[in-house]
């Protein structure tokens, strides 16, 4: 069975950063391309990024670009979120999902396995 579970997050405030990763049991993480992506309240879920299963590529939302950054540990088996110069607007519960693709995009319809979420918010 397939399971993500995400930690990492927490209260931060503006400008910090906070790191979150995604721990994949009962697979291997390197042939899939693994999605982040977060929902705030009243809002729908959204693409954050997502890393591609081969070459390392990489996706990020426009708002994200620049700020945050995916990456694989294959030896961990896991896929980090680095985030910095976090805003208020970032508050939400973050998640990982992984699809069974090759090269990642940030379409929600693409990832059958989702983890449970981990609530980061950004607040002074």
């Amino acid at each position: 069975q397939l399971q993500l579970v995400e930690s990492g997050g927490g209260l931060v405030q503006p400008g910090g950063s906070l790191r979150l990763s995604c721990a994949a049991s009962g697979f291997t993480l390197d042939y899939y391309a693994i999605g982040w992506f977060r929902q705030a309240p009243g809002k729908e879920r959204e693409g954050v990024s997502c890393i591609s299963s081969v070459g390392g590529l990489t996706n990020y939302a426009d708002s994200m670009k620049g700020r945050f950054t995916i990456s694989r540990d294959n030896d961990k088996n896991t896929v980090n979120l680095q985030m910095n110069s976090l805003k208020p607007e970032d508050t939400a519960v973050y998640y990982c999902a992984a699809a069974p693709v090759r090269l990642c995009v940030l379409l929600l319809s693409l990832y059958g396995s989702w983890g449970q979420g981990t609530q980061v918010t950004v607040s002074s």
